[in-house]
């Protein structure tokens, strides 16, 4: 029945929402942090789904098919796909799993990668696609070069991810605690929509999901398990051509996918439409399309690829999913970086290095205030201001209410552009996109002074300096707070406001394993954070 494929997409797509499950920063991370932990959460995936389908073969109730390797294709595509989602800012389920958190900058690349998919499988770039992987050679499974059995590399891959994953949870238990949101919520409803879910075991429910995806693809006569890509331009093609063909179990899947994260996001306050700014956008639309184009050349992305054809032990799953890394790599090293400081020589600013943080507060009595990344409004606020909230582990104090109001940014060229519509102007940094923020209301005084920084750095007191990272997409939030936080002094407090999901989990995790506390947690609105981190 093709009703399956919903609801089992509605299910996957709760599970990915709630576990903050994305392939790019899982790969990502591995050059950005240098640390593999996300990666063998997507081993996690890999290994449950090998053995079920190993199982489900050897029992008859499957027979996957694996097509010729076209080397050509699968490195093309696998790498302009990598580039793609760091551009996007999520891989192809996770594209589809932030549309349903309300991100408008997914909503845009879900559809250029859902079009030029479909332009690359059955328009007019058919025959580019074609072209390219015409050229094959007689290569499918490992375990068939080989001339073993399935199970022979099934079982060693379940064995080294256990001992992967064991190493990193006992990594975990020895670092200080990690910071959590104080719960709301009691019973099954905190563990649903509350309680952070740790990745491996979102990693374990995927991979089962994905098991029992197989069986039920194949019952409406598609032989196939998860999947983004064909279904997203199976998509395409019914509304652009009203060929009702194209809603299959594979379409209904990703729809639920979309239904599940929306559910999940709602049931956990994180959903809010947030529009991205324009460099962003223009990021989307391109990450898309290479998403497209990408995953069409490699015969499948990081879920069909990096999750399903590597279980399958296909050559192409494998030197796709090397490729598709590598992409991401590149894209990283070329887009992903904090704002750069202006120099203290600088007349029109400073940074806050630890050699200059004393003569910056001695000098800045009334307090500074930027609003984003490149050259921007200054917005003075007092000093000693002082913000309420608790950890998780304590309950004595109440959550502040805040009245933001938009603050626009400068143009770069002394004028203010957009700023009575609160919508920001492009970042000047590389890598680092201008958006629109919430700010909270400014009363400056006389004295108050405010010398230019980067990155959306202000003081408001006495050793207390606020990033606001409204509105950037993730991983920009940290990346910004780690920029940050090399300027200040040991001691000195960071406030960082965001409203990126996956920072719940990544700041909080940075934080601790650096050797920062962390004094406040707590959310501001729904999809918006408020963490104070004080430098170790």
């Amino acid at each position: 029945m093709l009703i399956t494929g919903l609801v089992l997409g509605t299910v996957l797509g709760y599970v990915m929402q709630r576990g903050r499950f994305c392939v790019t920063g899982m790969l990502r991370d591995i050059f950005t942090l240098k640390t593999w932990r996300g990666f063998v959460a997507l081993l996690v995936v890999i290994a449950v789904h090998a053995v079920g389908l190993a199982a489900l073969t050897s029992l008859g109730v499957i027979t996957p098919e694996v097509d010729d390797f076209a080397p050509f294709a699968v490195i093309i595509g696998g790498f302009l796909f990598g580039v793609g989602i760091v551009l996007a800012g999520g891989c192809a389920s996770g594209t589809w799993y932030r549309s349903g958190e309300g991100l408008v900058g997914s909503w845009i690349a879900l559809l250029t990668y859902g079009l030029s998919a479909a332009a690359m499988k059955a328009g007019a770039l058919q025959g580019i696609n074609s072209g390219l992987r015409e050229y094959t050679v007689p290569l499918t499974t490992i375990q068939q070069s080989l001339g073993v059995s399935t199970w022979a590399l099934a079982l060693p891959l379940a064995v080294l991810t256990a001992f992967l994953v064991a190493k990193f949870v006992r990594a975990e238990a020895a670092q200080p605690k990690i910071a959590q949101l104080a719960a709301k919520k009691t019973g099954l409803a905190h563990l649903l929509a509350e309680k952070p879910w740790h990745v491996y075991t979102t990693g374990a429910i995927v991979g089962v999901l994905g098991v029992i995806a197989w069986p039920l693809s194949a019952a409406t006569g598609r032989n196939d398990g998860l999947g983004i890509t064909t279904p997203s331009s199976d998509l395409v093609r019914f509304v652009t051509t009203g060929d009702a063909t194209r809603i299959n179990w594979g379409a209904l899947l990703v729809l639920g996918i979309l239904i599940g994260s929306y559910l999940a996001a709602k049931a956990s306050g994180e959903f809010r439409v947030r529009v991205p700014s324009g460099t962003q956008s223009v990021r989307s639309v391109a990450g898309g399309v290479l998403m497209g184009v990408g995953a069409a050349w490699a015969g499948g992305c990081t879920v069909g690829n990096g999750m399903v054809q590597t279980s399958l032990f296909s050559y192409q799953g494998w030197v796709a999913l090397l490729f598709i890394a590598l992409g991401v790599g590149f894209a990283a090293k070329l887009w992903l970086k904090p704002a750069e400081p202006i120099n203290p020589q600088d007349p029109d600013g400073y940074t806050l290095s630890p050699s200059t943080a004393d003569a910056t507060r001695a000098a800045s009595a009334g307090g500074l205030a930027v609003t984003s990344a490149g050259d921007a409004d200054l917005t003075p606020e007092p000093s000693g201001v002082e913000s309420s909230g608790v950890l998780a582990e304590s309950g004595d104090r109440k959550s502040p209410e805040r009245e933001p109001v938009l603050v626009g940014t400068s143009a770069g060229d002394g004028s203010v552009a957009d700023s009575e519509l609160g919508v920001g102007g492009f970042a000047t940094a590389v890598g680092l996109p201008a958006v629109s923020v919430l700010e909270r209301p400014a009363d400056g005084g006389p004295n108050d002074v405010s010398p230019k920084l980067r990155g959306g750095l202000r003081r408001v007191g006495e050793r207390r300096f606020v990033l606001d990272t409204l509105g950037a997409v993730c991983p920009f939030p940290l990346i910004e707070a780690k920029a940050a936080m090399q300027q200040l002094s040991s001691g000195d407090e960071l406030v960082i406001d965001f409203d990126c999901t996956q920072a719940t989990d990544a700041i909080p995790r940075w934080a601790a394993t650096d050797g920062h506390e962390v004094t406040n947690f707590e959310a501001t609105d729904d999809a918006g954070w408020t963490i104070t981190v004080r430098k170790g």
